[in-house]
């Protein structure tokens, strides 16, 4: 039984993890950054410890601080949430050898899934649908350009240890590709530290589908259904829902029982989600999997009943599933929009500074997951994500029509947030009718640009 559990991470999902385990009657510890002494997750956690100064490598991506945090407080487990070292395959073998609790899977699992060549080697050896793509890592320029060729264009160049869309860019045709792949390059030199890259065939106008599931030490996979994820900027999600409305049963039933596949092809355990990219005629391919909790789990939760972050726990304690795969039901439509503190309307610059006012809708299907206060001091040094607001409802039009009522409430002063572009992505014909696809914001973009041009000449 876990008794005391450290939470590596910060804002909303640190405080979102500090709540499932009070739940469960587990005491918890908070570890904060200089920037951070005032945060939430600090003040609701049983108790908090500083463990260096603002900048994240001498904090939150501190593995000595956090893990003397631990020893020092006697947490005999450790939560990482997203980001930071959630899916650093180091961190959790240290965690092992402290004989300290990962809630997560092992640091093998880990190294292999994070490592997109050996991920994709693992899936291709499973009879898993993959995208055809490089066998091997790719160093240079003139190897790439070979690869390309023999792949076909568009092609995407992905940083081997690439996320979060850093390392990552599409070249359409063989005179766009050395833009391309040093861009990218340089950009995984710079993140990730690392000059490995891979190619993939560019799938054009797919949907972003990815699979929930959960895996215990004794070998019971299920899933949870599917989240659509095709609104991203910049490859960062604004905009999920659950389930996706492109999926037929068969289908849903199709990929669901792949995700599974390939979860047991890789040896899992724990919470993890499988991406897939599905094109426009129904054929699915495997992307990644991520070996961590996701920022969209509440739609999951939403739809299925389940706590995903209690079931973490859960599974980490040795426990086995507390449900099948009969027993999963998909109930109603979800949508989470996160609320980010930027700026769209110049080219969404970051924003900084101290909420002078906050107000947070409520009632029946509506939920908020944040870490913000009236008062609360945003800096510039970490993620933009303030808030996700999450709706439930019985068919997605309702949940349209609940999403846009939620969104009308949200009174955030002091700093400049997404919430009129969310709220204009929502009353979106395109969006209405379900015409996602990962190039949606694009278009939208497009459409405004054009009716800010008529409205213009009409004035």
């Amino acid at each position: 039984m876990i008794r005391k559990l450290l939470i590596a991470n910060r804002g909303e999902i640190a405080v979102r993890i500090i709540r499932a385990c009070r739940e469960l009657g587990i005491e918890t510890v908070a570890v904060f950054s200089t920037a951070d002494r005032n945060a939430l997750h600090t003040q609701l956690a049983s108790e908090a410890i500083c463990i260096g100064d603002y900048r994240s490598v001498d904090s939150y991506l501190n593995m000595e601080s956090i893990l003397s945090a631990a020893i020092a407080t006697g947490a005999d487990a450790i939560h990482p949430g997203f980001g930071f070292l959630s899916e650093n395959s180091r961190f959790a073998a240290v965690c092992k050898t402290c004989g300290i609790t990962f809630v997560g899977p092992d640091s093998s699992v880990i190294e292999r899934l994070g490592n997109k060549s050996q991920a994709r080697a693992t899936m291709v050896a499973a009879g898993v649908p993959v995208i055809p793509g490089s066998e091997e890592v790719i160093l240079s320029e003139e190897r790439g350009r070979e690869v390309a060729a023999e792949i076909g264009y568009p092609v995407i160049i992905k940083a081997v240890l690439g996320g979060g869309g850093k390392g990552m860019r599409v070249a359409a045709s063989e005179k766009d590709f050395t833009v391309a792949f040093q861009t990218a390059q340089k950009e995984s030199e710079m993140a990730f530290g690392s000059r490995e890259m891979y190619l993939e065939h560019y799938v054009q106008n797919p949907r972003h589908i990815e699979f929930q599931i959960l895996a215990d030490k004794y070998g019971h996979v299920i899933h949870l259904g599917e989240r659509d994820c095709s609104i991203q900027r910049n490859h960062q999600k604004m905009i999920e829902e659950a389930p996706c409305e492109a999926l037929s049963v068969t289908l849903r039933a199709e990929m669901g029982k792949v995700a599974v596949l390939a979860a047991r092809a890789a040896g899992y355990e724990n919470a993890g989600t499988i991406e897939f990219l599905l094109d426009q005629n129904g054929r699915f391919y495997f992307m990644e999997m991520n070996t961590r909790i996701q920022v969209e789990h509440p739609i999951t939760e939403c739809v299925t009943g389940v706590d995903l972050v209690k079931e973490q726990i859960r599974i980490a304690e040795g426990k086995p599933l507390s449900l099948k795969q009969e027993d999963v039901i998909l109930r109603g439509h979800a949508i989470e929009c996160r609320i980010n503190a930027e700026d769209p309307a110049h080219k969404f610059r970051p924003s900084s500074g101290q909420i002078k006012q906050l107000y947070l809708p409520g009632g029946n299907g509506v939920r908020v997951d944040t870490a913000i206060y009236a008062g609360y001091e945003v800096t510039p040094y970490y993620d933009s994500m303030l808030a996700k607001l999450i709706v439930h409802a019985p068919n997605r039009e309702e949940a349209i029509w609940k999403m846009r009522s939620a969104l009308g409430e949200v009174i955030i002063e002091g700093i400049h947030t997404n919430l009129d572009y969310q709220y204009d992505i929502l009353n979106d014909p395109a969006f209405e009718k379900g015409d996602i696809t990962v190039n949606f914001l694009e278009e939208f973009s497009r459409r405004q640009e054009q009716q800010k041009e008529v409205e213009d000449d009409v004035v």
